[in-house]
């Protein structure tokens, strides 16, 4: 496995193609098996490693291929898993037809079975909540949404109650729960980061999440006495849920960025 002398911070190529942010580690895996893929001038190999100063240089084959990639936003509808079809719920992905292709989808992309195949969720929506869910057969758009450097929030919009109020739940929330929604509190023994939370009207609440833990909103709720009745998600990064209906998709469009 080649590997350059003295290069003590090399890393593995398909790492840094990611890093660089060309395709995903599994593309880049995919590119160098097909010959795309050169490092300094010469044929890359599967698994090598490259110091950070390597020139990586990508065939235009895989520019192509890459191109012909689509992301999917759907409104996800409560009883939809966003992963695999688990428990005998179906999967947001098993729902995506053309039968419920939004009319209203700018994009003019022309649906095709090939659209769903390696088709994966950029993150998770609870199987009790509804709102934008972003699908994606674009490891560089994955990377964007839940990466580990991804510096993109997520807002929503959270029905709740307080000890069985569920009319003026303002009024009945001691104001101290707001606080400790905004900063204070940990999950799963680790402390959660700040939390965008104001009140939207008597009986919501909007978050704005720099993270996703497992059902965060609901069990950030209820550490503080609240009940989440209904919760819904209407953005991801830049990209709005907008005007999109319950149960409906579209793709993202082409001048549209998370």
């Amino acid at each position: 496995m080649p590997r350059a002398a003295g290069a003590d911070d090399a890393i593995r190529l398909n790492r840094r193609m990611a890093d660089l942010g060309l395709c995903s580690r599994r593309e880049a895996d995919e590119w160098i098996a097909r010959g795309w893929v050169r490092v300094d001038g010469r044929p890359a190999t599967v698994g090598e490693r490259v110091p950070p100063a390597a020139r990586i240089e990508v065939d235009p084959r895989a520019r192509g291929q890459q191109q012909r990639l689509v992301t999917i936003l759907i409104n996800k509808p409560i009883g939809i898993v966003s992963g695999q079809a688990e428990r005998g719920y179906q999967s947001a992905a098993s729902i995506i037809g053309a039968h419920n292709h939004w009319r209203g989808d700018a994009s003019r992309r022309r649906f095709t079975r090939a659209h769903l195949m390696r088709l994966a969720p950029a993150g998770r929506l609870d199987i009790d909540s509804t709102g934008l869910l972003a699908l994606t057969q674009d490891g560089r758009i994955a990377r964007r949404i839940i990466g580990a450097e991804s510096g993109v929030d997520k807002e929503y919009i959270v029905r709740v109650s307080w000890s069985g109020v569920t009319q003026n739940v303002r009024a009945a929330t001691p104001p101290e729960a707001l606080q400790k929604l905004r900063f204070g509190l940990a999950l799963d023994g680790q402390p959660l980061a700040p939390a965008q939370v104001e009140w939207q009207n008597g009986e919501q609440l909007r978050f704005v999440l720099h993270e996703g833990k497992k059902r965060q909103i609901r069990r950030m709720c209820e550490l503080v006495g609240l009940r989440v009745e209904a919760l819904r998600r209407i953005r991801i990064g830049r990209v709005k849920l907008g005007a999109l209906p319950l149960g409906q998709w579209r793709y993202l469009g082409e001048g549209e960025m998370f």
